[in-house]
């Protein structure tokens, strides 16, 4: 599942102030400048605080000019030997291809070895940054790491992160002394929602639990999900078909987040969420949990920890309700499925897989996996959290990505004609998918899911010749390294050809731990090629049937606002405008294919701070549904067209 390994590190973000901060990012354009922040939507697009404005009257200062005037760097003495690497790496020209680049990579190592003798401790960024918290922490980052270089430390209050944007660092706690390291803050803010699942967990129970789930994700699985997908996507193009028909703008982040949610609901425990339909209460309760925990990543006194606390305050109790509809749903799932277990008479054995119910429940029920429930509903959650917060993210992106790029919109439309013609993709298609693959590759580059990995050293260790103490937190700057000038050549520009069509796959091994869209070693993303898959599959269905642009109402300057949760999330919204592609069946589908409600009467997600506007139904006796029922007025003429649509598999 997307990204299923790491995420949720973006949840971490600054304290936030009480309005909202709204980053604009320019599509990954420009070189140098990364972002300009907006409060409350509109300014002057100037990160000023009260503290640094100076004398009454005075223009406030931006974060750049805090920044040269050295306000947030504490021990930043150097040596002569550093020094002399330093300079020795500016001869180098910018453009002496690899070879210059791996010269200047040799002088920087030699530079981080001389630094640990010249200074007692890295440079420490401790001013007075209380307007910085107030946004994803990830954009601050990046502008501190090309002031002060790929490895210092952060101060938030009493709180102190060791921030790397160091490919090698990177490699070195994420591989080569992974077993110093412990997932730390986010296992305790993730441990009411996930408790020992997959992402959070440490130590023995991870091992078990990875040794465990990783045999469901075999071949034979993948390729079954992939057939899944294309009936998902037939639905989702129906929606969209629907309201291009009706020359409505549609919110691609909801569509993608629906969508997404239906996928996983069906790959990970077969229950249908139908969320593109309907506004199941279960999907209400799902996100409510999920916007919590990001709320939690963000506020520095746990005071739900108190018990009387949690259904004291209005936000906790509504949580708490939401965890109980959860918690309800996922054993019901899990009692049903143990029962039909028991009745099959089919033996376990290698790429195991029920046909009429083909997902990772059953898989870990008929293996025989002796964990309590507890255990099982903890990797559900995880799963399901993980597999559909990131794919829908990682859609968004690419979704706004192309419609800043006709000309690569353009080569996309070209590929997915040619080889998918009228029909899903199939397993084989993924091989022959190769530009739409490196688009997706370069969306998550620029925009990785999540931006942010979080780890703990478990012991004392030596990073980039400094020696750390057990106990200290890291941030390893995702974002960072994707975007790091030393490593990548115009590292704000969408270029999708920088990854070579017919190379392998990049990864972090090709990249050398530059880019790390699902993490790397062992804690890498378990789902990395059900979730490329996936991602695939859904971009070449949308893509096959529709061209699309920026509505302008929404997006007048050509730009989305930017934050952050679990991932990178839109601020409100990313709103296109749809063209049905010619002898792509748009007419058909949007007239006959009459299951659910148009997108324009469902509720929005609320990405930002809650959930979608549905009826409260914690509590209530819920009715495990395998397949959902078409409205009652459909008449039958109408449901036997919308079906021959969907099994012929041709639009």
């Amino acid at each position: 599942m997307a990204t299923m390994g790491v995420a949720m590190g973006a949840g971490v973000m600054m304290p936030s102030s009480s309005r909202r901060t709204r980053v604009e990012m320019g599509g990954g354009e420009g070189r140098g400048t990364l972002a300009r922040v907006v409060r409350g939507g509109r300014g002057t697009g100037r990160l000023t605080t009260r503290a640094a404005s100076g004398r009454d009257g005075e223009k406030p200062m931006t974060l750049e000019e805090r920044i040269a005037a050295g306000e947030f760097t504490k021990g930043s003495s150097t040596g002569p030997f550093r020094q002399v690497a330093d300079a020795l790496r500016k001869l180098v020209p910018e453009d002496s291809g690899p070879a210059g680049r791996a010269v200047q990579l040799q002088l920087a190592r030699l530079s981080r070895r001389w630094r640990a003798e010249a200074m007692s401790k890295m440079p420490v960024a401790s001013g007075d940054i209380r307007e910085i918290a107030g946004q994803p922490v990830f954009v601050p980052l990046y502008k501190l790491f090309l002031a002060y270089g790929e490895m210092f430390v952060l101060a938030i209050g009493p709180k102190k992160f060791v921030v790397v944007s160091d490919n090698v660092v990177a490699k070195e706690m994420l591989l080569t002394q992974a077993k110093s390291f412990s997932k730390g803050l986010l296992s305790e803010i993730l441990d009411f929602v996930m408790g020992q699942g997959l992402i959070p967990a440490n130590g023995d129970v991870w091992k078990i639990r990875r040794k465990v789930i990783v045999p469901s994700l075999h071949k034979k699985y993948v390729t079954s999900m992939v057939g899944m997908f294309g009936d998902c996507g037939l639905k989702g193009i129906s929606q969209l078909a629907r309201a291009e028909k009706a020359n409505e703008s549609v919110e691609m982040e909801n569509f993608y987040s629906r969508f997404a949610l239906d996928i996983i609901g069906k790959a990970v425990f077969n229950y249908d969420f139908d969320s593109l339909s309907t506004d199941d209460p279960v999907i209400k309760a799902v996100y409510t949990v999920l916007r919590e925990a990001e709320y939690r990543s963000v506020t520095f006194i746990p005071y739900w920890k108190v018990p009387p606390l949690r259904w004291l305050v209005p936000r906790q109790r509504k949580c708490e309700e939401a965890l109980v509809l959860v918690n309800e749903t996922l054993n019901k799932l899990i009692s049903r499925c143990k029962t039909l277990v028991e009745e099959e008479d089919e033996e376990f054995v290698e790429e195991y897989m029920n046909t009429e119910d083909p997902s990772i429940l059953h898989f870990l029920i008929a293996s025989g996996d002796d964990v309590t429930s507890k255990q099982l509903r903890d990797d559900l959650m995880t799963l399901l959290i993980a597999g559909h917060e990131t794919t829908a993210a990682v859609l968004t992106w690419t979704t706004f990505l192309l419609a800043k790029h006709p000309e690569v919109k353009a080569k996309v439309f070209e590929e997915v004609d040619r080889v998918c013609g009228d029909r899903n993709p199939t397993v084989a298609d993924m091989r022959e998918l190769k530009y739409t693959t490196r688009v997706i590759n370069e969306s998550m580059r620029l925009y990785p899911q999540p931006p942010v990995l979080i780890r703990r050293a478990l012991e004392p260790v030596t990073l980039g010749g400094y020696n750390i103490d057990a106990g200290t937190d890291f941030f390893i700057s995702v974002w960072n390294l994707h975007r790091n000038p030393r490593i990548w050549d115009e590292p704000d520009t969408f270029k999708p050809e920088r990854f070579p069509i017919d190379a392998p796959m990049p990864n972090e091994y090709t990249e050398e731990y530059a880019y790390l869209p699902f993490g790397g070693g062992q804690r890498k993303c378990v789902g990395d090629q059900f979730a490329m898959f996936e991602s695939i599959v859904s971009l070449a269905m949308i893509m096959r049937r529709f061209d699309f642009e920026l509505d302008e109402k929404f997006h007048p300057d050509g730009e989305c606002g930017m934050t952050t949760g679990a991932t990178i999330h839109t601020t409100n919204g990313l709103h296109v405008k749809l063209k049905r592609r010619p002898g792509t069946g748009g007419d058909e589908m949007s007239g006959s294919y009459v299951y659910g409600a148009p997108l324009s009467s469902l509720d929005d997600v609320d990405t930002i701070s809650g959930s979608i506007d549905a009826p409260d139904t914690a509590g209530s006796d819920i009715e495990i549904k395998y397949e959902r029922e078409a409205p009652a007025e459909t008449t039958e003429e109408q449901l036997e067209k919308a079906k021959r649509i969907l099994e012929r598999e041709v639009v």
